[in-house]
């Protein structure tokens, strides 16, 4: 696992009127923005190629993290003119990635989730085919997303969970869960994707996940999505009740 994208070219627009001057990732957070400490974290995991896609504000972003050689990895910029979704941003990204499985995150997360155990998925992904080509993230459902994106049911031992899009009535001590906007994908499944074209990921990954392609995993550790002007404020002050470096 050599690259992630992280995906940054959204206006944020539940987030004005703080994202109409400075782009939603570079919103400061635990005294640093958000998107810095996800470049930090990723370069923790090993990660030294990271490609973001930049639309809103695109020159800030740039201006503020350059090459990345201040945080010891290597920056690539993919410009959009207008946002493309998220399969469309990761399709046109796709030149700046390597083959192979790549860490997909959004820049306005904030997560205590060590990205490097995500290694192992990496390296069976590179070995076997008929190991699933996305390994998602899913965290329990927070109270603006109650009822949750998909299912996680049990696998057998040795074996990765596949994700379905709801419980079936097997499925017992299953629950639907919500994507928690990290992912191991397959650069594979863009290459022949459009690029310069919006495209959602959803119906993608629904396809998919209909063809048992998509693994994944419950994360139960600290999770954020900050969207709003509140959701910031409320986790800055919750850090900074924190002991210092209890999170990194």
């Amino acid at each position: 696992m050599r690259a992630a994208m992280i995906l940054a070219a959204g206006r944020g627009e539940r987030m004005r009127p703080l994202s109409d001057a400075t782009p939603k990732p570079l919103l400061r957070v635990g005294g640093e923005p958000l998107i810095v400490r996800q470049i930090r974290a990723l370069a923790r995991a090993g990660i030294s190629t990271i490609a973001i896609n930049v639309s809103h504000l695109a020159d800030a972003m740039i201006d503020a993290l350059a090459d990345g050689r201040e945080f010891g990895v290597s920056i690539r910029w993919s410009r959009e003119p207008e946002p493309l979704e998220t399969a469309g941003g990761i399709a046109t990204a796709m030149p700046l990635l390597p083959a192979g499985p790549v860490l997909i995150v959004s820049g306005d997360i904030w997560t205590g989730y060590d990205y490097a155990t995500l290694a192992s998925h990496a390296r069976r992904m590179e070995a076997h085919a008929d190991y699933p080509r996305v390994h998602l993230v899913m965290v329990p459902n927070p109270p603006y997303h109650p009822l949750g994106d998909f299912a996680l049911p049990a696998a057998a031992a040795g074996e990765p969970p596949l994700v379905r899009r709801s419980i079936g009535p097997a499925d017992d001590g299953a629950r639907m869960l919500t994507y928690g906007n990290i992912g191991l994908f397959d650069t594979a499944l863009f290459r022949e994707l459009p690029r310069g074209v919006k495209l959602k990921l959803l119906p993608f990954l629904v396809d998919w996940i209909d063809a048992g392609r998509v693994g994944g995993e419950l994360y139960e550790g600290p999770w954020e999505n900050v969207g709003t002007p509140g959701d910031l404020a409320r986790l800055d002050a919750a850090l900074a009740r924190q002991p210092h470096g209890a999170h990194r």
